[in-house]
């Protein structure tokens, strides 16, 4: 019974050693009967402050929270944008336009007495084809000013395409997979960040930044997987196994 065993344990060695192994998480395929959301808003004035969105999408592997409460006096420009269709949501990234699935642009002040408070919460679910990657932003302050930008993108932008030209230009274009955050703020009070990444068995990142005080930052969160598998060779390559 042990001779049986162990032939078994070294033909599964075997079948081990000779596979090809490929880390790779595609993009999602967009659906065709896609949806959007959009809104956009510019307020100005004192008064009480309670803002808060929730985007939740499967279809995406898309989870956001983004709130604010506070009173005082309160100047906001913000839009918010979401298309299960990438290709339909051309943003500005830095210096680059590139088709996405959620783009958020924020330009705020406030300043007051009673603490704005407020958080926001990026997540690309791995259960639904995400990456597994998030990040979280927390605020108490008597005093801010921010220029943010937030923006996810998980799905081929091509998928849909019957132009094969037009098909390649956005796939080139395209950031999938993407969780990122870049902000510039001035603010008193307490200002902080926590994002991870994590694959079982493979990845684990973790970064977690609060500062409490008068301070001025710029920051950057960018979490990107290339969906392209990346071959490797079988150590058996060309032997019988």
């Amino acid at each position: 019974m042990k001779g049986v065993v162990a032939i078994a344990a070294i033909s599964i060695a075997a079948i081990l050693a000779c596979s090809t192994v490929v880390m790779a998480n595609p993009p999602i395929i967009e659906p065709v009967q896609y949806e959007q959301y959009c809104e956009s808003q510019k307020v100005a004035g004192t008064g009480v402050i309670d803002v808060s969105t929730s985007i939740v999408d499967k279809r995406l592997a898309l989870e956001y929270y983004n709130v604010l409460a506070g009173d005082g006096d309160f100047e906001l420009d913000s839009e918010h944008a979401l298309s299960e269709n990438a290709s339909k949501l051309m943003r500005e990234v830095g210096n680059k336009t590139m088709p996405v699935n959620l783009f958020e642009n924020t330009k705020m002040t406030y300043s007051g007495d009673v603490p704005l408070v407020g958080g926001k919460f990026l997540n690309s679910k791995s259960f639904y084809g995400g990456i597994g990657a998030n990040f979280q932003e927390v605020f108490s302050v008597t005093q801010m000013e921010k220029d943010q930008q937030t923006f996810f993108a998980s799905t081929d932008p091509a998928g849909h395409t019957k132009n094969a030209t037009l098909a390649a230009q956005l796939r080139n274009m395209s950031p999938v997979h993407l969780v990122g955050m870049n902000t510039k703020n001035t603010f008193n009070g307490t200002w902080g960040t926590d994002s991870a990444w994590h694959k079982i068995f493979y990845k684990d990142i973790k970064d977690h930044q609060q500062f409490t005080g008068n301070f001025e930052t710029e920051k950057l969160i960018k979490f990107h997987e290339n969906p392209v598998p990346e071959p490797v060779r079988s150590p058996c390559a060309g032997i019988d196994c």
